[in-house]
C-alpha cells in the first residue's frame, strides 16, 4: 500500500526532488542556463514545494513528517519560504512553501561540486577574451559548451588569434594559408563558430554582413576531389597552363610528370592548401593513404619530400612511400618537430600495432616512443604546426642539395 501512495502522491517535494527539477530545468538545460547567465531569463528561480492539504497530510503522516523535517534541517534556510497553515487535526503547522534561488551564485552552490568545477572553467577560459573587450561575454555564453571544453592554453591562443585577423587578409588564399604567427590554421578551423561570433562583436557585425568568416577574410573555398596539384611558384604555375590548382586521378599522375624540380607530397588536403610559396616546387596532396602513384618513373629524377601526420598511421604511409621511392625525404616528421609542438599533441584513436617496414632508425624510434607514451600524446597532426615553422622547414629543404 505504501508503494501505491508513492506512485500517486502529488505533494510534498523533498530537497532531492527539487534538485532533480533544477538539474533538468536549469543546469542541464543549455538554453535555460545561457538565458540565466545573460539575464534574459531573470532570477529568481522559484519552485513550489506543494505543501499538502489536511487530508493528504493525515493520509501519509510519514511523508508529511519527512517533508517538514528535511526542509527544517536544510541549509541554507534563506532559500526556503515558510508559511503557517492551520490543519484541523494537526493544529497549526509551519510548512515549506517555496524553494527560491536568487542568483547564479546560489544556483551553482545548490547544484554542488560539478557546478563549481564547470563555472570555474568558464571563468578561467573566458578571461583572456574578456580582457580584450568585456562586451564579448554574450558571444562567449552563446558558445558555452566550446568554452567549457577548451584548455586554458587554447583560450589564450584564441585571444592572440582574433587580434591577428582582419577583413580581406586572405584574398586569393585558402583558409589554411592565412599568414598567422605562432598559431596553426587548424586551430582557427576547429573554433570557427566561436571565432566568428567573437569577431562579429569586435568588428560591429561585419562577419555576418559579409556572409560568414571565409567571405570576411576573403578566403577561397576548399576544392574537393581527387589528388590535388598546386604549383607553389609562378614559373611552375605558368608551365601548368596558369592554373593555380588542379585535380588529377592518381593513374594520370603516374604517367605525366609535373613541371618542377621539387615535388612535395602532403598527406592531408588542408595542409597542402596552406603551403607557402616555394621556388621551383609543386605540391601534391589530399591523397591520404593513396600513394600508389609514387612508383612513377618520372619521380626518380625529381627531389621529392613527404610530409604527413606524426602518428602510427602517418609513419605507415611514409613507409609505403619509401617502398616505392627510396630517395624520398621525410620533412617535419622528426623528434625535433614533436618536441617543439608536444603541447599540441592528441591521442591517436586506433594506433597501428605492427611496425612499418621502410622506416629509418630515427623513425622507428619515434614509432616506439609514441606507442609507449613517451610524449604528451600519440599523434601530432600536421595541421597543428604553425605557418612560420612550416615555411622555415620547407625553405631549408628547398635550398639543400
Amino acid at each position: 500500500m505504501a508503494g501505491a501512495k508513492e506512485l500517486i502522491r502529488n505533494w510534498g517535494l523533498l530537497p532531492a526532488d527539487v534538485r532533480k527539477l533544477v538539474l533538468k530545468r536549469e543546469w542541464n538545460n543549455d538554453a535555460n542556463l545561457k538565458a540565466r547567465l545573460l539575464n534574459r531569463k531573470p532570477f529568481p528561480i522559484r519552485i513550489g514545494l506543494k505543501p499538502p492539504a489536511g487530508r493528504s497530510a493525515i493520509a501519509d503522516m510519514a511523508h508529511f513528517q519527512k517533508f517538514i523535517g528535511q526542509w527544517r534541517s536544510y541549509s541554507p534556510q534563506k532559500t526556503i519560504q515558510w508559511e503557517s497553515r492551520r490543519y484541523r487535526t494537526l493544529a497549526e503547522q509551519t510548512v515549506p512553501k517555496f524553494f527560491i534561488l536568487e542568483n547564479i551564485k546560489q544556483l551553482i552552490e545548490f547544484v554542488g561540486k560539478e557546478a563549481h568545477s564547470r563555472s570555474e572553467k568558464w571563468t578561467q577560459n573566458m578571461a583572456p577574451l574578456l580582457s580584450i573587450k568585456e562586451e564579448l561575454y554574450p558571444a562567449l555564453v552563446k558558445n558555452l559548451k566550446t568554452i567549457e571544453l577548451m584548455r586554458l592554453a587554447d583560450a589564450e591562443l584564441l585571444s592572440r588569434l582574433v587580434k591577428q585577423l582582419f577583413s580581406q587578409m586572405g584574398v586569393g588564399q585558402y583558409l589554411r594559408a592565412l599568414p598567422l604567427v605562432g598559431i596553426d590554421t587548424k586551430f582557427l578551423e576547429n573554433y570557427q563558430p566561436l571565432i566568428t561570433d567573437v569577431l562579429d562583436v569586435l568588428h560591429d557585425g561585419e562577419i555576418t554582413t559579409s556572409g560568414g568568416l571565409l567571405e570576411w577574410l576573403g578566403c577561397l573555398e576548399n576544392p574537393r576531389g581527387w589528388l590535388t596539384i598546386r604549383p607553389l611558384c609562378e614559373s611552375a604555375q605558368i608551365k601548368m597552363g596558369g592554373f593555380p590548382v588542379m585535380q588529377l586521378h592518381s593513374d594520370v599522375l603516374r604517367e605525366h610528370a609535373l613541371p618542377a624540380s621539387n615535388i612535395i607530397v602532403v598527406e592531408n588536403m588542408q595542409s597542402g592548401l596552406g603551403l607557402p610559396s616555394l621556388k621551383d616546387t609543386i605540391a601534391v596532396f589530399g591523397g591520404g593513404k593513396n600513394v600508389s602513384w609514387m612508383d612513377a618513373n618520372w619521380l626518380k629524377s625529381k627531389r621529392v619530400a613527404y610530409w604527413g601526420d606524426i602518428d602510427s598511421w602517418g609513419l605507415s604511409i611514409l613507409s609505403d612511400v619509401r617502398s616505392k621511392l627510396p630517395s624520398v625525404k621525410a620533412i617535419m616528421m622528426d623528434a625535433d618537430t614533436l618536441t617543439q609542438h608536444e603541447n599540441r599533441m592528441v591521442i591517436e584513436p586506433e594506433p597501428l600495432e605492427q611496425l612499418p617496414t621502410y622506416l629509418t632508425d630515427s623513425e622507428v624510434q619515434i614509432f616506439s616512443d609514441l606507442k609507449v607514451g613517451n610524449y604528451a600524446g600519440s599523434r601530432l597532426e600536421q595541421e597543428r604546426l604553425s605557418p612560420d615553422y612550416i615555411r622555415i622547414k620547407l625553405e631549408t629543404w628547398a635550398k639543400s642539395n
